[in-house]
């Protein structure tokens, strides 16, 4: 038999084959292996194969299930390292999430697809749905990340120009375009974007960004600062307690609802909160809340059966952000 011009790839081509063409659902002959190392100018003896194979499972970890099947033997790549489910799974997060550009989107699913095979990527595309969805313009915050990571990791500050958007949509650049220095101290996910929380040089406080509205974070040769701020803060319980991550004056909460409501108020705080029962219909939470307008909308949302009970002036508060709301709806010229 004539050696092909490729025959010293032959293995990295034949695991190739294997993962591409090959699942659960498809397999491989010796006599298909033979035909598809030929597309590559690569030629073997069958019995070259059946130690490639065994190599494959022995020494690299791709799992090759040899299945009989009347008198033919099929062989086919079995456990991978992210399951058909799992990718499902990667690629739904991307197309749902609003801080990766849908240019990006369709990149990193192209990538994804390669950790299954060939069929096995042509169901996921099928599922593909990039186009049309809200997504974000900024196509620099992968790099803003990275950045953000780089300056938590080596204990520096970062400095950032920070926009918001116009009605004409254009960038409206805050503080006259000088820039924000802050101590970065965590990376947050809350309402499908990406915030950065961090120590704030200029008010001294705890605040947080949005990473798609930061221009060009530099991290720059100061050492970070609000160690103590930080130190204790749990970035779980910070979550549930700021609605749409906009900061506010942190209150202990009383809420009283109704029983059918008790699932709205676990799956926004978790298993761990404590039901106080009031009557056979209600039951009463207390919950630390950052007190923000987003808060009062998500507590008007719920209607009737939803009421804040204390503390006094966080029941006064809404009681005025509802009549300034109403205002707003009022005889208009």
């Amino acid at each position: 038999m004539s050696r092909g011009s490729n025959q010293k790839f032959k293995f990295t081509y034949l695991m190739q084959i294997m993962l591409e063409k090959t699942d659960d659902e498809h397999s491989l002959t010796i006599g298909q292996i033979l035909d598809e190392l030929a597309k590559y100018d690569v030629t073997a003896e069958r019995k070259s194969i059946y130690t490639d194979l065994q190599d494959m499972t022995e020494k690299f970890g791709i799992e090759i299930i040899k299945e009989q099947v009347g008198r033919e033997t099929y062989y086919h790549v079995g456990t991978r390292e992210f399951e058909l489910a799992e990718v499902k799974l990667l690629i739904d997060a991307i197309q749902s999430s609003k801080f990766i550009t849908e240019r990006k989107s369709r990149e990193l699913i192209k990538k994804i697809k390669k950790f299954v095979s060939e069929p096995q990527a042509g169901q996921l595309q099928r599922q593909v749905y990039v186009q049309g969805r809200i997504k974000t313009m900024n196509e620099s915050i992968y790099y803003s990340v990275d950045e953000i990571h780089n300056a938590i990791t080596h204990n520096r500050k970062i400095r950032f120009q920070y926009f918001h958007w116009q009605p004409d949509k254009t960038q409206y650049i805050l503080h006259g375009g000088d820039c924000f220095v802050v101590s970065p101290w965590a990376l947050t996910w809350d309402d499908e974007y990406y915030y950065l929380v961090a120590f704030d040089d200029f008010s001294r406080t705890c605040k947080h960004y949005r990473v798609d509205k930061m221009i060009k974070p530099q991290m720059i040769d100061e050492k970070r600062e609000g160690e103590e701020e930080f130190r204790d803060l749990d970035m779980a319980v910070y979550s549930k307690s700021t609605f749409g991550m906009y900061g506010g004056e942190k209150k202990r909460v009383k809420i009283r609802f109704h029983n059918k409501m008790s699932g709205v108020f676990i799956d926004r705080f978790g298993k761990d909160i404590a039901f106080v029962p009031v009557d056979e219909k209600h039951c009463e939470l207390n919950v630390d809340i950052f007190i923000s307008p987003q808060f009062f909308g998500w507590i008007f949302g719920l209607g009737k059966d939803v009421r804040v009970i204390g503390p006094d002036e966080v029941v006064e508060a809404m009681k005025e952000q509802a009549r300034v709301f109403l205002e707003g709806y009022g005889s208009q010229e």
